[in-house]
């Protein structure tokens, strides 16, 4: 849990370093802000012979096309867009030279392992194939836009062989009068972190239709990781969603876990950024 927090801010923050100081890019309304997409759908076989293995690449990204106050509030919009989605070394390319760079390096590290299949394709024909049978899918769509806040959710799937595949989700809630990322701090009142965590251990146990905590975790849930206020979670009009991902705290067998807590239950400890629950449940 800590490790992913850890690497989400390090994203906003390189992110940020792109436009600068993200207070000063823009204070008025994202009116008219428009989105497009990007797709690639490239399967590349190792040697290019089909009778061989093969990488399947998918891509769907949205990125922000039209500009809403001006060019560069497109262009940061889209810095974070990239990083969230792709990664930091992306930060500054366009949307579509971002994903060709991005294909092509996938595709040239699978090729990286022609040597290998070779030697192994020698020593035992039969069962190699399935290990060099590569795929990954990124994903980044808007799920949430209003006038003053974007919330843009990432998929992510790949499988390099093995018993089965990885995946996880990230989520990017953009104040855009700022265009700085939301995090804990900013929407919660101090010291909100232990009484938070006791009521994602509530709602959590309401879920699963057990009466507490420990029945929680006698199921397995916090046995991977300390179920804690995460910084990737989603705003929505019926509250906040907080996503953990697999193995963050429950084993792979259980999936990724989603706690909503709604805005009625979690007022109490709400801070200054009342705009934003507001905006929320017009």
């Amino acid at each position: 849990m800590k490790k992913q927090n850890v690497s989400l801010l390090a994203l906003f923050v390189a992110a940020s370093v792109f436009f600068a100081s993200c207070r000063n890019i823009t204070e008025r309304r994202a009116d008219g802000l428009g989105f497009d997409s990007l797709q690639v759908n490239q399967t590349v076989h190792l040697f290019g012979d089909t009778a061989k293995p093969a990488c399947n690449l998918v891509i769907n990204l949205a990125y922000a096309a039209t500009p809403a106050d001006s060019i560069a509030l497109r262009d940061s919009l889209n810095a974070y867009l990239l990083a969230v989605s792709l990664g930091h070394k992306y930060v500054g390319m366009k949307p579509q030279e971002a994903v060709e760079q991005y294909a092509n390096k996938y595709i040239a590290e699978y090729r990286e392992l022609e040597p290998l299949y070779a030697q192994d394709e020698k020593e035992n024909a039969e069962s190699t194939g399935a290990w060099y049978s590569y795929y990954r899918l990124v994903e980044g769509h808007v799920q949430l836009c209003t006038d003053g806040l974007l919330v843009y959710r990432v998929d992510y799937n790949e499988y390099t062989g093995g018993a089965h595949g990885n995946y996880l989700t990230t989520f990017l809630n953009l104040d855009l009068k700022t265009l700085c990322p939301l995090r804990l701090d900013d929407l919660f009142a101090a010291e909100y972190q232990e009484p938070l965590t006791a009521l994602l251990w509530e709602q959590l146990a309401e879920d699963l239709g057990v009466s507490s905590r420990q029945e929680a975790e006698d199921l397995g849930y916090g046995s991977t990781g300390e179920l804690m206020p995460t910084e990737n979670f989603c705003l929505g009009s019926e509250g906040i969603t907080f996503h953990y991902n697999i193995y963050e705290i429950a084993p792979y067998v259980m999936g990724a876990t989603e706690i909503t807590l709604p805005w009625q239950r979690i007022t109490h400890l709400l801070g200054d950024r009342n705009d934003i629950v507001t905006q929320l449940n017009k």
